[in-house]
């Protein structure tokens, strides 16, 4: 078995806590990889985390935003989350409950029954151009927020017009990314057992009230060239990719989902910790 371990960076609590499930593991025959930051903090050999969906599992210690970073290069491989952030969406492990826990799921894999439990995720597409899958959510926005920035747009679900108006932005977001930059547009929660994405229109000068979709649906969002320098479409916050409109901008589901191995977290502890 393969298992790459990746730790919150500049953290010496994570590093630590690396070193003695490095231990742990490799004293049961187990393949470790250390994501090469935290190897050099502990002076020991690290791997790309570019490589780590050849793994068969994937720790990540930190926060959730650890756990997207190890997910987004693990692309599909499970990942199990320990807990070293405020909230923990996705880090349902407590530290000194970490060794007992990967270890656990070490035997079921090797038993054949490790419960790995997926959540969607969305790519969005501009003619050949694809992005890189988003846990969270895709932004279709302008340079440039409030006046005089923005798109004007018009956004359809499966074909169907919903919405046409200027806004900062038009956002879609899966059921883990309801709790992020979704609720900070004042976009609803999705309880993670709710197949749906979100539509949340940022901004809007006349727009609609966020809606919810299945998330099998096809979103797309048609940027017109009125009054609109150019339109940048972001997934997950990060590699923001620019365009010249007029472009037609769709958001569907990703054939690869986000695969999370481990015990479950408490969804609503941690939405209380939202408050």
């Amino acid at each position: 078995m393969d298992v790459g371990i990746v730790a919150q960076k500049e953290n010496p609590r994570a590093a630590a806590l690396v070193d003695s499930l490095a231990d742990a593991l490799t004293d049961r025959g187990v393949a470790v990889r250390i994501d090469e930051l935290t190897a050099d903090a502990i002076e020991t050999a690290g791997n790309p985390v570019s490589a780590f969906d050849e793994c068969d599992l994937v720790v990540a210690i930190g926060g959730d935003g650890t756990f997207l970073f190890a997910a987004r290069n693990a692309d599909g491989t499970p990942v199990l989350g320990v807990n070293l952030g405020e909230v923990g969406f996705l880090n349902a492990v407590a530290p000194e409950d970490a060794e007992d826990a990967v270890l656990e799921e070490v035997a079921a894999f090797r038993d054949g029954d490790m419960d790995v439990r997926e959540a969607p995720r969305l790519v969005a597409r501009v003619g050949e151009w694809c992005s890189t899958p988003a846990a969270n959510e895709i932004t279709v926005q302008g340079e440039r927020r409030g006046r005089g920035g923005g798109i004007d747009y018009e956004v359809r679900v499966d074909g169907a017009l919903y919405s046409g108006t200027h806004a900062d932005g038009v956002l879609v977001a899966t059921q883990t990314g309801s709790t992020a930059y979704n609720l900070s547009e004042d976009g609803p929660i999705l309880h993670p057992g709710v197949e749906a994405v979100v539509l949340n229109e940022m901004c809007a000068d006349e727009g609609m009230a966020p809606l919810a979709v299945d998330s099998d649906a096809e979103i797309t969002v048609t940027v017109t060239g009125a009054g609109t320098e150019s339109a940048v479409v972001i997934s997950d916050g990060r590699q923001p990719t620019a365009f010249e409109p007029p472009i037609d901008v769709t958001v569907s589901r990703a054939a690869v989902p986000m695969r999370i191995a481990g015990p479950r977290s408490d969804f609503f502890a941690a939405l209380g910790k939202l408050e």
